[in-house]
């Protein structure tokens, strides 16, 4: 029998796909001087984006009919082969340095972001680990220990390469992990300590990363022809933009004044082009987005689903929030791109795939939930009968899904 699907599922679709198709536009319309001057098709950027999208979306979908049992069984083999890949673009001649950072893999024409897999790889992994010790979470030797001890070189390998953004973003899920599976609150705080500093000390350990620090702290003494031309330049398509924008396509920030336009900076076009309303459209997007995450950790009674969709909202909303700080001025560049938006076929496919992963755990739920709904009506055609009155039915009280998401109750309830 055919079911159709919940609320929660079609709410993230569709968001999802609203996004994907928001984000072809502006990668359009902020990418066809620079495939122009670079010697290609004006439509060269967004093609590739275009066919990212094409693989991405029939594979979110084919990934939301796969059973959470099949990631759960798979979790430590697809965070092993992510790492391997990872470890061929900083310790062979296959990876290649764009922007300074060593993040590519490139094999012959083709080249990909191993990265971006190992984030979908690291979410799976940490939610297999945590429901494996679930009964020994607030035991550090048992939890902390072993999470760092492999997330750590996981991330570890990232971070050799230079992309203190993805470093960043990764630590993050890690914590989101935690904290929705249930970690003691006092190995949360000295967890996110000791990941405070470890950030400082990478950020200073590089000459570039030290310049765009000073840069945010003091904007006005950076260089005007080296990191504070992009910052300066965002600041002017954003606030040149107004209510409505100059029009979509008419942006004059791309035709060579704003690095990285269709990339780390597109949010800067959108107000450009769009004006306010593009951007506060931005931003309900993704607490549309969030919400959806947070209502099917909400009312997911799997506690491997709860916490991998958590590192994963983590990952698509964290990202979001760290490029627009950083187009706003509120963080230091860090070339964090925005989900479903920046051009990056990698990065498109793999955040298709990671919805696709929480879509199949909300389909699995309702599936769950209609499939016991005639057991519970038989059981209460069999409860016990005095006269023509029937007992009375134990029920739990009600409780929104939402408010219990934020506040972690659900966590500590059988999954």
């Amino acid at each position: 029998m055919l079911h159709s699907e919940s609320s929660n599922y079609y709410l993230l679709l569709g968001t999802t796909l609203f996004m994907v198709g928001f984000g072809l536009m502006m990668v359009l319309s902020s990418s066809f001087v620079d495939s122009h001057t670079a010697g290609d098709s004006f439509f060269a950027v967004f093609w590739k984006q275009g066919a990212s999208a094409i693989i991405g979306i029939p594979l979110m979908l084919l990934v939301a009919r796969i059973r959470s049992t099949v990631w759960r069984k798979h979790a430590r083999l697809l965070l092993i082969a992510t790492c391997v890949l990872q470890l061929l673009v900083v310790a062979t001649p296959l990876g290649t340095q764009v922007g300074g950072n060593r993040n590519w893999l490139r094999l012959g024409s083709f080249s990909l972001q191993p990265s971006e897999a190992l984030k979908v790889a690291l979410a799976l992994w940490i939610s297999m680990f945590l429901v494996k010790r679930y009964n020994r979470i607030a035991d550090w030797k048992h939890l902390l220990l072993p999470v760092v001890l492999v997330a750590g070189p996981a991330i570890g390998l990232v971070t050799i390469g230079g992309d203190l953004g993805t470093t960043l973003i990764m630590g993050g899920m890690l914590l989101g992990a935690l904290f929705f599976a249930g970690a003691p609150l006092k190995q949360l705080a000295l967890t996110l300590g000791a990941a405070s500093v470890l950030a400082v000390l990478l950020a200073v350990s590089r000459p570039s990363r030290l310049i765009r620090i000073l840069a945010f702290l003091n904007p006005g003494s950076a260089d005007p022809t080296d990191v504070g031309w992009q910052i300066q330049n965002g600041y002017y398509a954003l606030a040149s933009g107004g209510v409505f924008g100059v029009g979509l396509g008419n942006s004059k920030s791309k035709w060579g004044w704003l690095p990285a336009a269709d990339t780390d900076f597109i949010f800067a076009i959108i107000g450009n082009e769009l004006g306010l309303i593009g951007t506060v459209l931005v931003l309900v997007l993704f607490a549309v987005l969030a919400l959806a995450f947070l209502r099917i950790i909400g009312t997911s009674t799997d506690r491997f689903a709860r916490i991998a969709t958590a590192a994963i909202m983590v990952w698509i909303i964290g990202e979001a929030a760290v490029n627009i700080a950083v187009v706003l001025g509120l963080l230091p560049v860090l070339g964090v791109p925005l989900p479903f938006f920046s051009s990056g076929g990698t990065a498109l496919v793999s955040s298709l795939a990671a919805m696709g992963i929480v879509l199949s755990f909300e389909r699995e739920s309702k599936r769950r939930k209609t499939q016991s709904q005639p057991e519970k009506r038989h059981a209460q055609g069999n409860s016990p009968m005095t006269g023509d009155v029937q007992a009375p039915i134990a029920r739990r009280p009600s409780t929104s899904p939402l408010s219990a998401a934020l506040k972690g109750e659900m966590i500590h309830e059988f999954g």
